[in-house]
């Protein structure tokens, strides 16, 4: 702390006796400037001290096994004592409390800032969740309708199986046990059910992938398998082009009615490559490579509008159903895929990458614009026109870019990490601009108007992650401090207008003072929103993203160092 410089003698104010008055010169009714500056020095100090003991010190509520000593740290394929050993700061569950205490008072009320928001980041996702954990792990909250991937009655545990990484990640060990022991109890796929192929990959096979990958747990895998395999079916189509769905006990698979009559989804059938490989290593059967690569040949063969690619593919026919393009809600982890393939095979995928870097490239040209106001948007390409109009599921990719700018061409590396700076932004407007500080489900860039949904079926928000994911990704690559800001304010709103006693809700109104809750607490809430703020205010040593690649729905799966060693099935692809 600066303190301010002493006036001198001359310029300080002292009381002078009036002649005649009685005095007593040894007794001073006042202190000197100097003792009046010592004790506010005490004073300071003492706040100080209270603060820093109210906020760091162990929390002694009965959740004891969640104190933030360093023995709670968890750091995959890190050894924390060694890098305590080595490094100039503390790492308490991600949280950075820098060992400088020899400093001014002004930057220890800094430091004292800074921690406090991240431990109470870390308070509000560990807490929380072990809150909505307990309550579903002894079966699904009555106050609040749990996310089901069926359109039946099946109840195959969505909410517990997507979030057991989030658990394992935060140190949650006996609430990971618990979601262990229901799933090797009670997931059983052998039901009469119908489910989206695409999500129960991502939430299921992602999910069971991620924990067996981070605790070694062979039930993981094993379920992992058995679920693919169920998967298998619906690849039976004339061109190899899965269905959206398939019945997971009679193998009959279909596709959305409303689907450009009845075509396959760019976004659905473009994400599996992660697991699918994944697969293939664990288990040796080609089939999950073949499948997943031949769908990639097959894109590559065709000619696309413009360099664009539609979002409908026709199953039967192998043709682009409606000329519509977009890199949310329908194209998105297509794109995001194509990139982390790249990555995953630790960037030994070539073919993966030039076609990102070619769809990227189209991207540039015909979506992305920048409004009247300065904020740069990607837009939607509907039959030759574009549409103003961005939706939050289209901010991930402000962290794709930033995730693709190493490794760019041309040396656009520098640009590429602008742009995702840019998207961030823009999203970030998006989520400024309404009453609640929470993102509108799609927001216009048209009429005067930019970042604000105009549609009442375009203000809800349901808990998505996309703008925090952007955040982390651009804290990781940047390391402003603006990221964790603006991620702790979407924290904060988050828990004060989509908290309810069950869990958590989304809301139906960004733009209303008084919302009203959608009663639907998405198993995504768990798997990736949470997720991602708690990382957000983590150190870049957990889960670093030379050894990770997160799948779409934020279960992180190891880059994998194949060297010479050819996965199955890969000869025939060549």
């Amino acid at each position: 702390m600066t303190t301010p410089a002493l006036l001198p003698l001359s310029g300080r104010r002292i009381p002078t006796l009036s002649p005649g008055a009685s005095s007593f010169p040894h007794h001073r009714a006042t202190l000197r400037l100097s003792e009046k500056f010592i004790l506010l020095l005490i004073l300071s100090a003492f706040i100080t001290l209270c603060f820093g003991a109210f906020f760091f010190l162990p929390d002694n509520s009965k959740h004891k096994r969640f104190d933030f000593g360093l023995e709670d740290v968890l750091i995959p394929h890190i050894d924390s004592e060694k890098e305590a050993r080595h490094s100039s700061r503390q790492v308490i569950h991600g949280c950075f409390v820098w060992s400088v205490f020899p400093c001014a008072l002004l930057s220890s009320f800094t430091l004292i800032q800074i921690d406090i928001a991240c431990i109470r980041m870390a308070r509000l996702c560990k807490f929380k969740f072990v809150y909505f954990l307990i309550t579903l792990v002894h079966m699904y909250s009555v106050n609040i309708h749990i996310y089901i991937l069926s359109t039946g009655n099946s109840q195959m545990g969505a909410t517990i199986v997507d979030a057991l990484d989030t658990l394992y990640i935060m140190g949650l060990h006996d609430e990971f046990k618990d979601g262990q022991e229901w799933i090797k109890q009670n997931l059983d796929f052998s039901v009469n059910a119908e489910v989206s192929v695409f999500e129960v990959n991502i939430r299921f096979i992602g999910g069971l992938l991620a924990a067996y990958y981070l605790s070694g747990q062979e039930v993981f895998k094993v379920k992992a398998v058995q679920l693919a395999e169920k998967l298998l079916p619906a690849f039976n189509t004339p061109t190899g082009i899965p269905w959206a769905m398939v019945n997971l006990k009679s193998g009959v698979g279909r596709n959305w009615g409303w689907a450009s009559a009845g075509s396959s989804i760019l976004a659905e059938f473009g994400t599996l490559h992660m697991e699918f490989v994944h697969l293939t290593y664990l288990t040796g059967n080609p089939a999950y490579y073949q499948k997943v690569m031949h769908i990639r040949k097959l894109l590559a063969k065709m000619d696309r509008p413009n360099g664009l690619y539609p979002n409908y593919l026709n199953p039967r026919t192998g043709r682009w159903g409606q000329h519509h393009t977009s890199v949310g809600g329908l194209g998105d982890s297509f794109y995001e895929y194509l990139l982390k393939a790249w990555l995953m095979s630790d960037k030994t995928d070539t073919e993966a990458r030039k076609t990102y870097d070619d769809a990227i490239e189209a991207i540039e040209r015909h979506l992305i614009r920048k409004s009247n106001g300065g904020l740069t948007f990607i837009g939607e390409w509907k039959n030759g026109h574009l549409e103003r109009k961005m939706g939050h599921l289209t901010c991930f990719a402000g962290g794709m870019f930033a995730l693709g700018a190493d490794g760019s061409p041309d040396d656009k590396a520098g640009h590429y990490l602008q742009l995702g700076a840019e998207i961030a932004h823009t999203c970030h407007e998006s989520y400024d601009r309404t009453v609640l500080k929470l993102g509108p489900e799609a927001f216009k860039f048209d009429s005067g108007l930019e970042a604000v949904a105009v549609r009442q079926n375009e203000k809800y928000y349901i808990l998505r992650p996309e703008v925090i994911e952007t955040y982390w990704y651009m804290w990781r690559f940047t390391h402003d401090p603006k990221y964790r800001q603006w991620g702790w304010e979407a924290a904060q709103a988050i828990d004060k207008y989509c908290r309810v006693s069950g869990g958590f809700s989304g809301v139906k109104d960004v733009y209303s003072s008084n919302p009203t809750y959608d009663d639907v607490q998405q198993s995504f809430f768990l798997a990736e929103t949470l997720k991602y703020l708690y990382l957000l205010f983590s150190s870049d040593e957990l889960l670093p993203l030379e050894n990770w690649v997160f799948n779409t729905e934020a279960h992180p799966l190891p880059v994998l160092h194949l060297g010479n060693i050819t996965l199955p099935g890969s000869e025939t692809q060549r």
